[in-house]
């Protein structure tokens, strides 16, 4: 009987006999498991991408809109019943704020919003929102000069406004803003101060370029829409009925959500026992990116099997050319069955073949795959990105699979020749 080491140098030679036949057949392998790996690091890093600009706008939030029947466009009843609740619940809660915004011609000096490009986000009008002195908390937003909106800004209906990181350059360039006067429909406000990046523009890539919107806002006071009301805005006609709720972390969001669904049941009515005079919702932004997170599961398993199908691909190349490997080495196989070879030694030379070629041309294909993700990221996401230590072993394991899976059929049909039948073939 022959010992591992032998049957793995006559497999090598073998192999080495005919180099071209071979790196043939092991390219099946090699594009296919390039593929897999580039397909599936690409699924995986826009997923990461598109997780980090969500979370870049804050997670925990809670989305809630609520309005009543009988509301009056000048009555926010309905939001400082909200505020002062989640006032109570402030070992929970980091801020509730409207979640409004509105379109108004924003001027200051020479510089106009209305002659801004809407088909370039480099260009592009700030959005104005309408927000309580607990916007920024809730929107991950922090001061870089200045100062934010108090709850005297709101109460007082003062006109103020807050600039977000990109606006203050679109308006203001290089120079300080900080006590300039802005006009929104011909409504002075006065800028008291600047938000930092909430979205690092520098990792954008060319898809992204509409997160650049992250930074590109005017916060007012949401009190201030008497005063835009006077100035003949008819873009906000009445308070928001939509707030936002941050939580301080996924725990405190599930216990917030229970203990809002019972204050806005007894606010505004509830519809379920016909005590309606009004209405509202509540939803997690969090389930929202779960539900992203899942979608992109199954985009990367799609990814994954379409690339895997060129592997078996690969794979049935390498049984074709066992195959022909057998019929040529008809008589050889006969010869060491006279001697006495018994048949699981003829299947275990025939295996450790095709495992070789399938192991080399997994390391080729995990190169290959290698370069292409780095390049591929490089070009579409902006990033380096490299693939995962499991999917490179488990890309290597795949392929050492196929040769076993389909260099058993082969290996099978040479160890059942029968040494008479094949000594005589030619």
């Amino acid at each position: 009987a022959m010992n591992l080491k032998q049957t793995i140098k006559l497999a090598a030679k073998s192999i080495g006999a005919r180099k071209g036949r071979t790196f043939l057949t092991m390219l099946g392998v090699i594009i296919g498991l390039a593929a897999v790996i580039i397909l599936v690091t690409y699924a995986s890093g826009t997923t990461k991408q598109m997780m980090e600009l969500m979370q870049s706008m804050g997670t925990n939030q809670i989305q809630v809109s609520a309005y009543k029947w009988s509301s009056r466009q000048d009555d926010d009843s309905v939001f400082n019943a909200l505020y002062n609740y989640c006032r109570q619940m402030d070992d929970l809660v980091v801020g509730v704020t409207p979640s409004q915004s509105c379109w108004a011609t924003i001027q200051y000096g020479a510089k106009s919003s209305r002659t801004m490009d809407y088909s370039d986000y480099d260009h592009y009008p700030p959005e104005v929102y309408l927000g309580s002195d607990q916007w920024a908390a809730c929107n991950n937003a922090k001061i870089a000069k200045g100062r934010d909106l108090t709850y005297l800004d709101v109460q007082g209906n003062n006109q103020v406004c807050v600039l977000g990181s990109r606006a203050a350059k679109l308006f203001f360039n290089y120079a300080d803003p900080i006590g300039e006067t802005m006009t929104f429909d011909g409504v002075p406000f006065t800028v008291i101060g600047v938000y930092d990046e909430r979205v690092d523009e520098s990792t954008l890539t060319e898809d992204n370029q509409w997160y650049k919107q992250q930074n590109n806002f005017i916060l007012l006071p949401y009190t201030a829409i008497r005063a835009l009301k006077v100035g003949g805005s008819s873009s906000v006609s009445s308070y928001s009925t939509d707030f936002v709720v941050k939580a301080k972390n996924s725990a405190a969001s599930q216990e917030i959500q229970a203990r809002l669904d019972g204050f806005l049941k007894t606010l505004v009515g509830d519809a379920k026992t016909g005590s309606s005079y009004g209405g509202y919702n509540i939803y997690s932004q969090d389930s929202y990116i779960d539900s992203t997170e899942e979608a992109s599961k199954a985009q990367q398993a799609l990814l994954g099997g379409i690339a895997a199908i060129s592997l078996i691909v690969g794979g049935i190349g390498i049984m074709n050319i066992m195959l022909v490997t057998v019929t040529e080495r008809t008589r050889e196989i006969g010869i060491r069955k006279a001697i006495g070879a018994e048949r699981k030694n003829i299947i275990i030379q025939f295996l450790i073949e095709a495992c070789m070629i399938c192991g080399i041309g997994g390391i080729l294909g995990i190169l290959v795959g290698y370069a292409g993700t780095l390049i591929v990221c490089k070009q579409t996401l902006g990033i380096i990105l490299l693939p995962s230590y499991g999917i490179t072993v488990g890309s290597f394991v795949i392929s050492v699979g196929l040769g076993i899976v389909f260099g058993l059929y082969p290996a099978i049909k040479a160890s059942g020749l029968q040494p008479v039948e094949a000594l005589r073939a030619e």
